[in-house]
């Protein structure tokens, strides 16, 4: 094994290690209600939030309220990023003047910011004014983050009360979580990529002198707008000469740092964190990995401390680890391996597959990068996964289609890994005859009901989305590749939204009304048809008593139950997936090979 992959990712689990500890145990006082050092500075804002809203800070609700409070408060977001991009014209602070995006468009970005997605199907710098990135995209970032973080506080709730019927107050968790946990962490890490070189500003857009002049063929417009023609059916072009380039500009750093804590993804620039404006060095390359599993790996800890166990949150957090060291180890040496379809070419490949990546990262770096982004709902790329080695590619597809618990995003990889902690108990309990049994609660079929509803929901999103992409015109019209490649890109594209991750094989062009409908659906039902579920479960946990551990009882907090709980998300993952990779990536790979 290349030794840059050893200390990379050593490098990168001590300092994850080292930050997440301290910020678990700050979480876990936050939620909890009890005082805290930011207690006296942001202690006044927050009952000042509690009046104007007339919120009672002291009362709570079972599930049913706080998911309906959830979901209102979640669909008044989509409203609100909806109307900003469509009027964004006529709004201030939109110095580029840029045109309201289409109504499927508007819609697509306003379901993905507020699902936590982060899909996007245009480009950020050309479409978007800087009063709807800050004032719509930036505050869904922070809302949907918190939605994660609340809904994951409900369920250790319901593990840790007993005889009780609530699971706390929806609006209280979420000032909470925003306040004190999403908002100053976003403010030191703002400053930290402004210290990197990452922009923020509100100036116009800048106009450059090229050193060279640069020409390149543009198709020849007709008066409606569309390509002219020659007599043969082909394109007419011209040569057009560029002297002048413009640079964006913005308040990118203030999105990017909630971008990256919130595990959201949607990036200022339509290259991400592949734009030297977002992500212009090593270290602030490093910094924006750590960001990302910085809250998924913070609650394992909270978890623990929360129901009284900190071994359970150990055992949650090593489960976490040792499927993301495997896929990431994997996902790096794939992609330092030479490109088998270019062998024959003569290109130097020394340094391994290097298309479409950045030489300031590397490809060990960006293949780290997209197994992070993968595991943790986070969506951001500093590479473009389309140029991937097939089996490079493979990784976070696969991350994904888990369910992203492998860290997860913020609050719902957590939750997520609890899901599965659930269901390997029950087929433990299978094994032995007894009722299942988890953190001193018994497992029983409505649980077990709501568990295969959350598990379920999204594969059934992911697989017939891209059976309907692959049998419909407006779905086959996107494909920038034929054959394994096409098919990838598709199924890519559904486990992304689906799964609330947002990145793209950027070899899919989704920006067109089936695949912004199609995507947003995906992004909504696989955010909040999971969500309610679990909601389900915390409120039924809660009123359950607690029982005494018995000789019968599964330990659940040793290195027996990391490797049930291990096997039980491989098996659930492989058998749902397996047969559409094969004719995807897998295919692909035995394709290139030599003949």
């Amino acid at each position: 094994m290349n030794h840059s992959i050893l200390v990379q990712l050593g490098i990168f689990l001590i300092v994850l290690g080292i930050l997440a500890y301290p910020l678990g145990s700050y979480i876990e006082r936050v939620m909890q209600g009890e005082m805290h050092f930011l207690s006296r500075v942001l202690g006044p804002i927050e009952r000042a939030i509690y009046r104007l809203s007339g919120i009672d800070a002291k009362s709570e609700s079972g599930w049913k309220p706080y998911a309906l409070a959830l979901l209102a408060f979640n669909f008044l977001g989509v409203l609100v990023v909806y109307a900003l991009q469509r009027l964004q014209i006529w709004l201030p602070f939109n110095p580029q003047n840029m045109p309201a995006p289409s109504p499927d468009s508007a819609f697509n970005t306003a379901i993905s910011f507020v699902s936590n997605t982060n899909w996007q199907s245009y480009s950020g710098e050309s479409s978007m004014s800087y009063l709807t990135q800050m004032l719509g995209l930036t505050v869904q970032n922070f809302f949907s983050a918190a939605t994660g973080i609340v809904v994951v506080i409900a369920l250790i709730r319901g593990f840790a009360r007993h005889s009780s019927k609530t699971v706390g107050n929806f609006y209280v968790d979420l000032v909470r979580s925003t306040l004190y946990i999403l908002l100053p962490l976003s403010i030191v890490f703002a400053a930290l990529l402004m210290g990197q070189g990452v922009i923020q500003n509100f100036a116009a857009y800048q106009t450059a002198e090229l050193v060279e002049v640069q020409q390149y063929q543009a198709p020849v417009m007709n008066v409606d707008g569309k390509p002219r023609l020659d007599a043969n059916g082909a394109a007419v072009t011209e040569t057009k000469t560029q002297t002048t380039q413009s640079l964006p500009m913005g308040p990118v750093a203030s999105q990017e740092a909630v971008k990256l804590l919130g595990t959201n993804g949607g990036g200022f620039f339509n290259a991400n964190s592949a734009h030297p404006f977002e992500n212009p060095t090593p270290l602030s390359n490093f910094m924006q990995m750590i960001a990302i599993f910085l809250l998924p790996a913070a609650l394992c800890f909270s978890f623990g401390r929360m129901i009284g166990n900190a071994k359970q949150g150990w055992v949650i957090l090593l489960s976490m680890s040792i499927l993301f060291i495997t896929f990431a180890v994997f996902a790096m040496l794939a992609e330092q391996q030479a490109n088998p379809g270019i062998l024959d070419l003569g290109i130097d490949q020394s340094l391994g597959n290097m298309e479409g990546k950045e030489s300031r990262f590397g490809t060990t770096a960006t293949a780290l990068f997209a197994a992070i982004t993968t595991s943790a709902s986070c969506g951001a790329v500093n590479g473009m996964h389309d140029s991937f080695t097939p089996l490079g590619g493979l990784v976070p597809m696969v991350l994904m289609q888990l369910g992203e618990v492998v860290f997860g995003g913020v609050g719902s990889g957590l939750y997520g890994m609890l899901i599965f902690a659930i269901l390997a108990v029950f087929i433990a309990g299978l094994m032995i005859g007894r009722t299942p049994e988890y953190l001193g609660k018994k497992i029983e079929a409505y649980e077990m009901k709501m568990v295969a509803l959350a598990i379920l929901i999204t594969p059934l999103l992911v697989l017939g989305f891209s059976a309907l992409a692959v049998i419909h015109p407006d779905g086959l019209a996107g494909l920038a590749n034929p054959g394994a490649h096409g098919f990838s890109e598709i199924l890519y594209a559904y486990s992304s939204a689906a799964n609330n991750n947002g990145s793209a094989f950027a070899g899919l062009s989704a920006n067109t009304p089936f695949y912004n409908i199609s995507t947003a659906i995906a992004m909504w039902c696989g955010r909040f048809w999971i969500i309610v579920p679990v909601l389900a479960i915390a409120g039924s946990l809660a009123q359950k008593k607690r029982l005494q551990e018995s000789a019968g009882t599964l330990p659940t907090q040793g290195p027996l139950f990391v490797v049930l709980l291990v096997g039980t998300v491989l098996i659930v993952g492989a058998l749902t997936y397996i047969p559409a990779l094969s004719l995807g990536p897998i295919i692909e790979h035995f394709m290139l090979l030599p003949k």
